[in-house]
């Protein structure tokens, strides 16, 4: 008999545990035959690990004799020589004299976050940049390009694999496996938006493809952070941290995460599936474009009742894509405002410029562009909108910095190029 209605059961729990851990399993023995294929459990993170360590990628970038060798080491240089800016300098820049004494909340810092960083040149433009107007970097980068498509580009999935440890920043990669490859049969251009009901999706035997896709690049790449949009490959994440592969992910904001009971599921599972330690493979998650600040700090109370404060980052939108993908002017600086000082591990995500910049561009940031091919953005004279577009992204960061300073809040940066 059950106490409390809302009580699990022990019962319950025991019969999950039964499932997953029954030999003839086929959801359960099909992933163990992908992970096969790449080893075992410590074969497959001892690959990754060497993978990642940038004297390895360097190597191979002098391999390919890529040209990205020569920026990633004038960016070294950059970094050591201190010409970016400190934070106390970036402060003292936005509150001048009235900063003197003042005391910041680094246990509550804000993670500045940008999306998309396409293409490897972009990162050094925009580093540039900052060192000019003594801007700071982003401590936190997303990925949407094709990996196929930057694994055969010059070494560019390499150059931003060893760019990420030399700037001191996390990055997230997004994986080709997903229902815009043609799995989901509902989807072909925006006209077909409603094949997204449900989100992008990886349906059918593509969740198990996510798995296998996932393990390449974390052997072959050292890539070990990665774009999560299924509920499917979210509860295979949980499974593969599980066995001991050192993977992690983080959802996307097409999983809707839109109220607290939507982010109490998603927590939920995350430490249902933790392991002994606490830890778990969810490092972060887009709550939905829509939240409101009561949202906003009704899942930071789910997130401290169930131990994971510290441990799941809460990723928000500031500013979106001016095109094709919400209403303009879309601006949530404030929200980030009104929650930063109660609310901590939380990003500022940036994945448009200010909405006033935006109107005034010859072509405003289109969240279609993160679907072209590079030829085609060359061959049609693209590639420097695109890059200007990115680069106010950067500017829009850079605001959400002056702003949090202004009001007294931490941030973070780019670690290893900002010191305090």
């Amino acid at each position: 008999m059950f106490g409390d209605p809302l009580t699990i059961d022990g019962s319950v729990v025991e019969a999950l545990n039964r499932f997953l851990t029954d030999p003839g399993n086929r959801l359960v023995n099909n992933l163990y035959r992908v992970v096969a294929k790449y080893g075992t459990v410590d074969e497959i993170n001892t690959a990754a690990r060497e993978a990642r360590r940038l004297p390895n990628l360097m190597e191979r970038l002098r391999h390919l004799g890529s040209p990205y060798l020569e920026d990633l080491a004038w960016l070294i240089k950059e970094r050591d020589r201190g010409a970016f800016v400190s934070i106390a300098g970036f402060r003292a820049g936005v509150l001048g004299a009235a900063g003197q004494g003042r005391c910041f909340d680094e246990g509550k810092a804000v993670t500045l976050e940008i999306s998309a960083l396409q293409y490897f040149p972009w990162l050094i433009a925009e580093a540039k940049q900052a060192i000019e107007r003594r801007e700071i970097m982003p401590g936190r980068y997303i990925r949407v390009r094709a990996m196929r498509e930057q694994e055969a580009d010059q070494g560019d999935i390499l150059a931003v694999a060893a760019a990420m440890q030399i700037i001191g920043a996390s990055y997230v990669e997004s994986l080709d496996t997903k229902g815009t490859d043609g799995s989901n049969v509902h989807l072909g251009g925006p006209e077909t938006i409603t094949g997204y009901f449900g989100g992008i999706g990886q349906p059918n035997e593509h969740a198990l493809l996510w798995v296998d896709e996932l393990l390449y690049y974390y052997t072959r790449y050292g890539i070990n952070e990665v774009l999560n949009i299924n509920a499917g490959t979210i509860l295979l994440g949980y499974l593969l941290y599980r066995m001991g592969i050192d993977i992690f992910f983080k959802i996307s904001v097409f999983m809707g995460n839109d109220n607290p009971y939507a982010v109490l599921w998603t927590l939920f599972m995350a430490r249902l599936f933790a392991r002994a330690d606490g830890s778990t493979p969810l490092i972060g998650f887009n709550l939905s474009n829509s939240v409101n600040t009561e949202t906003l700090l009704s899942s930071a109370a789910v997130r401290r009742a169930l131990g994971l404060e510290n441990r799941v980052r809460i990723e928000h939108h500031i500013v979106e894509a001016y095109k094709s993908i919400v209403r303009q002017p879309y601006n949530r600086r404030g929200d980030l405002l009104a929650v930063a000082r109660s609310v901590p591990n939380i990003s500022a995500k940036h994945e448009g410029g200010d909405p006033a910049v935006e109107e005034t561009r010859e072509h405003p940031s289109d969240i279609l562009d993160y679907f072209r091919a590079k030829e085609e953005v060359i061959s049609s004279g693209a590639m420097p909108l695109l890059e200007r577009n990115y680069l106010d992204k950067h500017d829009a960061v850079n605001e959400t910095a002056r702003a949090l300073t202004r009001e007294g809040l931490a941030f973070i940066g780019a670690r290893k190029l900002h010191p305090r």
